[in-house]
C-alpha cells in the first residue's frame, strides 16, 4: 500500500515545496528541518496503524486508564541522506530501538552506478515493526539490498518505508520485491535520469543537508 501525503492539501505541501526550491535549498538548517517535520508527519501517521494497550496512570487527583503502544518500533535510516528524516521519525517514536545502514552509489565514467553497502548494524527484528527512512527511493536498488540485509536479523511483524520523495520505478521495484510493505512518501515523481536521479526530485538530500563530499 503507498500512502501519498501531497495528495491532500496540508502544510506538508509548503515543506516539499521548500525542499524542491533551489533558492530555499541553500539554507541547510531548513532543508533538514523541512525533512525532520515530514518524518514527524510520517511517524504520526504510522503510529495510527500500531497496536496498544491499556495502561493505568496515576495523577494527582485519581486513576486514569490510558492507552500505550504494545512494543516499539525499530527505526532504521541510510546514512547518510536519511539522518534529517529518520530524526523526524525519532522524535515521535522517541522510545525506539535504531539501526543504521552505511550504503552509497559508486559512479562509473560510463554513469551507470553501482550500490557499496560496507555496514549494517540493527537490534533483533523478529515480531517488530520495522520502519526504514530512505529520503529519496529512486531506482530502489539501494533500499532493496538494505532491507534484505536487515531480514538476517530477524523477521519483522511489520516493515514501513518512509520517504520524502519517490519515483514510481522506484516504488514499482519495492513492491515486486516486497509486496506487503507499506510505503508513505511525501511527493511521487515519475521520472529518472540516466544516473538514477529523481526529476523534477530535489536533487542530493545528502549534500543539501551536509554538504557536497568528494567521492574515490
Amino acid at each position: 500500500m503507498i500512502h501519498h501525503f501531497a495528495k491532500n492539501n496540508s502544510l506538508l505541501n509548503t515543506w516539499v515545496n521548500e525542499l524542491r526550491n533551489v533558492d530555499v535549498q541553500q539554507d541547510r538548517m531548513r532543508f533538514r528541518r523541512n525533512m525532520e517535520r515530514i518524518g514527524e508527519v510520517a511517524a504520526y501517521e504510522i503510529s495510527k496503524t500500531m497496536k496498544y494497550k491499556e495502561v493505568e496512570i496515576s495523577t494527582p487527583l485519581g486513576m486514569y486508564t490510558g492507552k500505550a503502544l504494545e512494543q516499539e518500533p525499530v527505526l532504521v535510516t541510510i546514512l547518510r541522506a536519511g539522518i534529517p528524516l529518520y530524526q523526524g521519525l525519532l522524535n515521535y517514536f522517541d522510545k525506539a530501538d535504531s539501526g543504521f545502514v552505511a550504503a552509497y552509489r559508486k559512479h562509473k565514467p560510463d554513469e551507470s552506478f553501482e550500490i557499496n553497502q560496507e555496514y549494517v548494524t540493527c537490534p533483533d527484528l523478529n515480531n517488530r515493526t520495522l520502519i526504514i527512512a530512505d529520503p529519496m527511493l529512486a531506482t530502489g536498488a539501494s533500499l532493496i539490498m538494505a532491507l534484505e540485509e536487515l531480514y538476517e536479523y530477524g523477521k519483522p511483524q511489520k516493515v514501513h518505508i518512509v520517504a520524502a520523495i519517490a519515483c514510481t520505478e522506484g516504488v514499482d521495484a519495492v513492491k515486486h520485491r516486497f509486496p506487503d510493505f507499506e510505503i508513505w512518501v511525501a511527493d511521487l515523481d515519475e521520472e529518472l535520469t540516466a544516473k538514477g536521479y529523481i526529476v523534477p526530485g530535489l536533487g542530493d538530500a545528502g549534500d543539501l543537508s551536509f554538504g557536497s563530499k568528494m567521492q574515490f
